[in-house]
């Protein structure tokens, strides 16, 4: 996957030099290019802004700077053998970003990412470009931040991982919170490593049964398939959601919540 960021503050993408996209790119499996904003512009001041049409508070980005970055950015990625670019633009109007769009984001082979600041970019921009590919106006949360890098690190860590070959465990991802499919809307259970005692005088971990094949992943670790946790009550395993068949019959089954705060009920001694 090619991934270039247009940008004033070049350096705020350093991150994406380390951790698992950094080694993603030392791979080969992420191309990352970020590019300089100013580098397109042509007065003294290497102005980026203007003021918005109409009076009102704040500054827009120009369009001069940003059809000429991205014109070139195209240009550079076709000779570079890239092709189906996707315009990316961080904003709080945009569609919200959820594991979902992560996953079909991480099916494109070229995003070109526009992090803004100031009030935005002159819709013009974004219009223009429209018609030349597809565009995600993305949102990572209703809040406002004073610029859209920190955003561009979100997306790209999130779709990065999804790449093949860039988790260890090609499988890792699959029972990721959120994850489409079985996972859909729904958050992965509390877990915990060996040994059983985290530090003495502490409490030990839960017996862990033995394990079963058949048996749920969670289950298998001795935990409750799925929690609601009081601050995401709107997340939680619905009924009949997440059923699965054991040589027994059911080994667990989505319930909501029970008289008296319960959660979950026991099913052949597991506790859901």
């Amino acid at each position: 996957m090619r991934l270039d960021v247009v940008t004033i503050f070049p350096e705020y993408l350093e991150p994406l030099n380390v951790s698992l996209v950094g080694k993603a790119r030392a791979r080969g499996q992420l191309d990352v290019h970020v590019h300089d904003l100013r580098a397109w512009t042509h007065d003294r001041h290497n102005t980026v802004d203007d003021t918005p049409y109409g009076g009102g508070p704040g500054m827009v980005m120009k369009t001069g700077p940003w059809g000429d970055a991205l014109d070139q950015a195209l240009a550079d990625g076709y000779e570079g053998g890239a092709h189906g670019p996707v315009l990316v633009v961080p904003t709080p109007s945009g569609r919200p970003f959820t594991q979902e769009l992560a996953v079909e984001l991480s099916e494109r082979p070229w995003l070109i990412f526009t992090p803004a600041r100031y009030e935005g970019i002159d819709r013009r921009v974004v219009d223009e470009y429209a018609t030349r590919m597809p565009v995600y106006e993305v949102s990572i949360g209703d809040y406002v931040l004073a610029g859209g890098e920190a955003a561009v690190l979100v997306v790209t860590e999130a779709v990065a991982r999804l790449l093949p070959g860039v988790l260890g465990n090609a499988e890792s991802h699959r029972d990721d919170s959120f994850a489409p499919g079985a996972m859909a809307n729904l958050l992965e259970a509390p877990s915990t490593p060996s040994p059983r005692v985290a530090r003495p005088g502490h409490p030990r971990r839960p017996p862990q049964r033995p394990p079963r094949e058949d048996r749920p992943l969670a289950a298998r670790r001795g935990l409750p398939p799925h929690r609601r946790p009081p601050a995401r009550p709107h997340r939680a395993l619905r009924p009949g959601r997440l059923r699965q068949e054991g040589p027994g019959g059911p080994l667990h089954d989505g319930v909501g919540p029970e008289p008296g705060g319960r959660f979950w009920r026991r099913v052949e001694g597991v506790e859901e």
